[in-house]
């Protein structure tokens, strides 16, 4: 029995060392652009707020507090950054870095510029500095869900691609009171990780849509019109 149970926690530890290799190996080459001075102050997916001067980056899909080494292809410079935020939501384009960032890696005047990057370490979403005793917060939310799948058949606005699905019931909850507007959420499945892409409205009309992406953009610059999949 003894034997048995040290064989099957050999087979776990070597399971979560090839899970976290696999993780470790993760490289992708494409567009990387970088904040905007709007951006200063504003909250990110995962909480924290923005700041030029920080290290940080928005990834579409890697877990928040993974650290990430970007290389800059046209010159070989290189910075390492920390994933606090979803994003960039632009076809082609795989990190969006702070401004002081792309100052490192010499872009600012061009905009966007062909990276690498590598993952060098995934937290798998836990908080950058580890306590010691973990402390359940007492603050709860609750929110009334109507969890019923809808087939809708026109077009909306795509505002972002989250993760975490409990920054997802926050910003519903949010966009419904302050726009009074449908809104969706679909899941997809994306490099083996769910993610939950949240659409507002649903019109025919291009020209509802026009004006729905204009307000939407004041507070969601990347977002764009998206086609519901029959």
């Amino acid at each position: 029995m003894r034997n048995r149970i040290i064989v099957l926690i050999s087979v776990f530890l070597l399971i979560s060392v090839s899970e976290l290799n696999a993780q470790q190996t993760y490289k992708k080459v494409g567009l990387a652009s970088f904040y905007a001075d709007k951006f200063e102050g504003r909250q990110t997916a995962n909480g924290e707020i923005y700041y030029h001067a920080k290290k940080t980056a928005a990834h579409r899909t890697l877990p928040f507090g993974s650290i990430v080494k970007v290389i800059n292809t046209e010159n070989n410079k290189y910075a390492v950054v920390r994933i606090n935020d979803r994003g960039p939501f632009v076809d082609n384009r795989i990190i969006d870095l702070s401004k002081s960032i792309a100052q490192e890696l010499d872009f600012v005047k061009k905009g966007i510029v062909k990276v690498k990057i590598e993952l060098i370490a995934s937290t798998d979403d836990l908080p950058d500095k580890k306590s010691s005793t973990i402390k359940e917060n007492n603050n709860s939310e609750y929110y009334e869900v109507n969890a019923d799948i809808v087939f809708p058949t026109g077009k909306g606005i795509q505002i972002g691609s989250y993760k975490n699905d409990e920054n997802v019931f926050r910003l519903v909850n949010r966009l419904k009171k302050k726009y009074n507007e449908q809104v969706f959420v679909e899941i997809a499945t994306i490099n083996n990780q769910k993610a939950y892409r949240i659409i507002v409205g649903n019109y025919s009309s291009e020209s509802i849509l026009n004006k729905l992406k204009k307000k939407l953009a004041k507070e969601f610059p990347d977002c764009f019109v998206v086609t519901f999949k029959k």
